[in-house]
């Protein structure tokens, strides 16, 4: 079997960047004919067809949007690449991984060093725990953001601890002088939590029973902007660590009713030992790693 040719999936990968032959030929410096054979020659080699015509427009089959995902990520290497190895010579892609129901505001302030910077582009992924550790594992990406320590993503990959918050009930109350326990708190005031899955709510369960209360709880989400957006129509209190409601707080929409006694919320940095590790993710690694002395995010 021979071996893909890649000069014919560049060829495919304009074309399908600007969904015109035309185009694409003049961009290459080829001619039409010339590009539509190189095409023809790669979906021979693939099995599939990579193109259909509808009308004047030339539309990607599900073979073909495959194919440039591929090409997308197989071109993107290479750039990698470039920057890597010729050090200050090229613009610096940095790829971070972020669990889906992270604090927006944590990602930001981890960030905010090299947003705006000329040589450095940011691509930002979502996904859960496992899918992030196993692109981390593969070198897709640099770092990876997420509160659950290394043995909770996988072997091999290194932890590095960024900041601890401690968990408080935020709400659109007043707290008046009454609410001075979180027992009180918890026994009149209903509860929007977390979904079980998440630590914040393991622990919550647990303090609850360890003060006898059964909380009224209202709903249950498993998404941190939900959270905040249902405490700040009033539907109940949140367990929530200050950096995720700190606008909230700072425009007065909500305010903290109580701090929630034992229960943190700690954030990481997940990395794998690398040959040529990306020095920007080095960079913000280690000024957050800051935040784990000063007991706290930027602001929160």
């Amino acid at each position: 079997m021979s071996e893909l040719n890649f000069s014919h999936l560049r060829y495919f990968w304009e074309v399908a960047r600007e969904g015109n032959l035309t185009r694409a030929a003049r961009r290459l410096a080829t001619s039409q004919s010339a590009l539509s054979t190189q095409i023809r020659t790669l979906e021979d080699r693939l099995g599939h067809p990579l193109f259909e015509r509808v009308g004047r427009r030339l539309v990607l089959t599900e073979a073909g949007r495959i194919a440039r995902d591929h090409a997308d990520a197989i071109f993107a290497a290479g750039e990698d690449l470039l920057a890597t190895l010729r050090v200050g010579t090229a613009r610096r892609h940095l790829r971070i991984g972020a669990l889906a129901t992270l604090s927006r505001n944590f990602q930001i302030d981890f960030l905010r060093p090299v947003l705006g910077r000329p040589d450095v582009e940011v691509i930002l992924t979502s996904g859960s725990l496992a899918e992030l550790a196993g692109l981390l594992r593969r070198l897709e990406l640099d770092v990876v953001l997420c509160n659950a320590p290394q043995q909770e993503a996988a072997e091999g990959i290194i932890s590095h601890r960024l900041a601890q918050q401690t968990i408080s009930l935020f709400g659109a109350i007043d707290p008046s002088p009454e609410l001075q326990s979180a027992e009180h708190v918890l026994r009149v005031h209903p509860v929007i939590l977390p979904t079980g899955a998440s630590a914040i709510r393991a622990e919550f369960d647990g303090l609850c029973a360890r003060l006898g209360v059964v909380p009224n709880v209202v709903a249950e989400v498993d998404d941190m902007a939900m959270l905040r957006l249902m405490a700040r129509e009033g539907i109940g209190l949140a367990p929530l660590p200050p950096i995720v409601v700190r606008d909230e707080l700072e425009a007065g929409i909500l305010r903290e009713v109580v701090t929630l006694p034992s229960i943190r919320e700690t954030f990481y940095a997940l990395t794998v030992t690398r040959q040529f590790p990306n020095p920007v993710a080095q960079e913000l690694i280690h000024r957050a790693s800051a935040w784990s002395e000063q007991g706290t995010t930027r602001g929160g």
